[in-house]
């Protein structure tokens, strides 16, 4: 039969009209639909499920139970001037939905030669991933945010629509942007920031109430923000006070962001 189907039992199918190469190597319960395009090089795991008119290129491996949407272009040569058609890659975790038109990017020898993104993300439509990125898990990027080259992505950050993140820019872990915000300094840990340049505006203390911190815990790194952003302090004397006030894994991560940073911070 040509009649196709995305069935909620995962059976098996590719539609008659999509272009699947022989050198692609697909899971047998992967659906591939109208009109899509998987290349060589292109591995793709059990229950992902891809609708019509998606592009996809390689070297690229891509997880379980990933849903991706129409119009999508993943896995393409990168926009970086300087590539040269190298071999490079792209790799994409399980459980990550992709939503409409979105783009992600392979690495370049600049770098890694390696874009990747982790588990369990919903990258919403018009989402832009450029070469040489990294997001973890749990994230949430919502419409037409944007990172440039060598963006790293922390765990759980929330990047409103329009957000522009500047190329090598690191944001950390559980941090959140508002809509239309440009980063273009490093985000500490759980840090929440908005507007052009980014300007920072508390903690996401909403999100740690839901993932269920203590209001101890969230007391603590309230006082945090307050010494990094509140006291005119440099950022070595800052870490040196938080280094003072505790060891939870949830300062040491706010520490570990303040360490790491190259560009400076988000003020």
């Amino acid at each position: 039969m040509n009649d196709f189907r995305f069935r909620s039992d995962a059976t098996a199918g590719i539609h008659p009209t999509a272009i699947v190469d022989p050198k692609a190597k697909l899971a047998d319960d992967v659906q591939v639909g109208p009109w899509t395009y998987i290349g060589p090089n292109v591995e793709i795991g059990s229950g992902t499920l891809i609708h019509s008119h998606v592009v996809i290129k390689g070297p690229t491996v891509i997880g379980k139970n990933n849903r991706i949407f129409q119009f999508s272009s993943v896995g393409e040569d990168c926009q970086d001037k300087k590539y040269v058609d190298e071999l490079t890659y792209l790799e994409i975790g399980d459980d990550n939905i992709i939503r409409e038109s979105c783009t992600i990017h392979r690495g370049t020898h600049q770098d890694e030669a390696l874009t990747r993104i982790g588990h369990r993300n919903l990258l919403m439509a018009y989402v832009h991933i450029a070469h040489d990125c990294r997001v973890g898990n749990d994230c949430v990027l919502a419409n037409n945010s944007t990172m440039g080259g060598h963006v790293v992505i922390g765990d759980g950050v929330i990047l409103g629509g329009f957000t522009a993140v500047h190329q090598f820019c690191v944001i950390g872990s559980f941090s959140m942007t508002a809509g239309h915000t440009a980063v273009y300094k490093d985000m500490p840990a759980f840090v929440m920031a908005s507007g052009n340049p980014a300007a920072a505006h508390g903690m996401n203390y909403e999100g740690m109430r839901r993932r269920g911190y203590s209001k101890e815990l969230i007391q603590t790194l309230r006082r945090c923000y307050k010494i990094i952003y509140r006291q005119g302090l440099r950022i070595g004397e800052a870490i040196e006070k938080l280094e003072s006030i505790g060891t939870q894994p949830e300062l040491q991560l706010l520490i570990d962001s303040l360490k790491a940073s190259t560009r400076g911070i988000t003020r």
